[in-house]
C-alpha cells in the first residue's frame, strides 16, 4: 500500500464543502484479492442514517467517517486537551481524522485523510484496510456451505453469490465502538440514535478537512468524563447507562490496549470475556461491539431482542429463544455471524406483532 501525502490545504475534494481549517492530506488505493462491496461492508458501522461520525452515500460507493488516529511522539495541544478533543496514553496523542472511502472498482477503494499532522493521517490510512474488512477471510465458510447438500446451506449460497463483496469490518475504536452499544441497551432504535447524535453534537470534536457539515469526531474517555450527570439526563442516557459509560471511559488505556487483541476466533472469543468484566457489559455488549471493532465472525449476539425470533423463523419457520438460534447455528460453528449477516441480506422480514414499543420521554422533567 502506498500513501501519498501532500502539504496542508483547505480545499475539497470532490465530495462536501471545504472547512475553513487547513489541514494534512493523505491518500491510498486498499486493494484487495477478492470483491468488497464498501456500503454492504460499513453498513453495521453508523448507528443510524444520522450518524455524525460516519456516512455512507446513498449509492453506497462512498463514505466519510470520523474518528481518531495515533500519533507516536506528539503531546496534545492544551487547548484541546481541556475540550476534551485528545487524549494522551503512554505518550501517544489520538488526533481527530476525517477519512472519506471511494469505491473505484469491485477490489480497490481509495482512501483519502485529513489530519492535523502527518503522522496521523498516514496511521489512519494503515488501519483503513481493517476498517473495509481486508482481512476477513470467507474462503473456510464457503467451502462449508458447497459441501453442504442440505435446503437452508443452499439458500445461504444462494445469498452469498448475490453478495460476494460482502466483508465483516474490523474498524478498532474500541472504546467509542463500546460507548455506541452500551447507548443501545435496554432502549428502542430511536432512543439510542438519539443519544449518540445528541452527545456528538454536543461534545464531539469539528473535524479536520473537508467532512460535510455536521459531522464530528466521537469525544475522548477524558471528555466522557467531564460529561455532568444532569447533562446525561437532558441527552436521555438513563442512569444506569451513564455509569457504565463512566466506568468505560475510567479504563479508556486500558481498552486501547486490548483493542490490538488479534482478531483469530479464539482471541477475539477471550476478549469478549475480559470485557464482560466491566459493570454494565454482558454477552450482547461485547459480540456487538466486538462485531464492529474485530469483525468477530463467530459472536452472535445473544439477549438481542429480536434477533433469535428472527434466525429461527428464517432457519425453521418458528420463532426460538437464544439457546434455540445458539442449536440452530451450531452446524456454522466459527460462522455464525456471518450467517446471522446472510439471512439480513436475504430479504426475509420476520413475522410482526403488535405495535412498536412508543417510549416516554422524561428529560425535561
Amino acid at each position: 500500500m502506498t500513501i501519498s501525502v501532500h502539504a496542508p490545504s483547505a480545499a475539497a475534494p470532490e465530495h462536501g464543502p471545504a472547512r475553513s481549517t487547513a489541514a494534512v492530506h493523505a491518500e491510498t488505493v486498499v486493494s484487495l484479492d477478492s470483491p468488497v462491496d464498501l456500503g454492504l461492508t460499513l453498513g453495521p458501522l453508523p448507528r443510524g442514517r444520522g450518524d455524525p461520525a460516519l456516512r455512507i452515500d446513498a449509492s453506497g460507493a462512498g463514505a466519510w467517517i470520523c474518528r481518531r488516529a495515533a500519533a507516536t511522539g506528539l503531546t496534545s495541544d492544551p487547548g484541546a486537551a481541556a475540550s476534551g478533543g485528545q487524549d494522551n496514553d503512554n505518550g501517544t496523542a489520538r488526533q481527530a481524522v476525517t477519512l472519506r472511502c471511494d469505491q473505484l472498482t469491485d477490489h480497490d477503494v481509495r482512501v483519502r485523510a485529513w489530519a492535523e499532522s502527518t503522522e496521523a493521517a498516514e496511521q489512519a490510512l494503515r488501519e483503513a484496510p481493517g476498517i473495509l474488512g481486508a482481512n476477513d477471510d470467507w474462503s473456510s465458510f464457503d467451502d462449508l456451505l458447497h459441501q453442504a447438500d442440505d435446503p437452508i446451506s443452499a439458500a445461504l449460497r444462494r445469498v452469498r453469490r448475490r453478495h460476494p463483496g460482502l466483508r465483516l469490518p474490523a474498524a478498532g475504536q474500541l472504546t467509542e465502538q463500546l460507548v455506541t452499544v452500551v447507548l443501545e441497551q435496554k432502549v428502542t432504535h430511536d432512543q439510542a440514535r438519539s443519544c449518540w447524535r445528541q452527545l456528538l453534537r454536543t461534545y464531539g470534536e469539528q473535524p479536520p478537512g473537508p467532512a460535510p457539515e455536521g459531522m464530528r469526531v466521537p469525544p475522548t474517555p477524558k471528555g466522557l468524563r467531564g460529561i455532568p450527570s444532569w447533562q446525561w439526563h437532558r441527552l436521555w442516557v438513563q442512569p444506569p447507562l451513564a455509569r457504565t459509560l463512566l466506568q468505560i471511559a475510567s479504563r479508556g488505556s486500558a481498552l486501547r490496549r486490548l483493542e490490538r487483541t488479534p482478531a483469530r476466533t479464539e482471541d477475539v472469543a477471550d476478549l469478549a470475556l475480559r470485557l464482560r468484566q466491566l459493570p454494565g457489559i454482558g454477552p450482547w455488549t461485547a459480540a456487538e461491539t466486538l462485531q464492529r471493532t474485530h469483525g468477530a465472525a463467530d459472536l452472535v449476539s445473544v439477549g438481542d431482542y429480536h434477533l433469535a425470533h428472527v434466525v429461527g423463523e428464517a432457519l425453521t419457520g418458528r420463532r426460538t429463544d437464544d439457546a434455540g438460534m445458539l442449536r440452530l447455528l451450531e452446524p456454522w460453528s466459527g460462522h455464525r455471524q456471518r450467517v446471522v449477516r446472510l439471512i439480513g441480506l436475504s430479504g426475509f422480514r420476520p413475522t410482526r406483532y403488535g405495535p412498536k414499543l412508543a417510549p416516554e420521554d422524561h428529560r425535561r422533567r
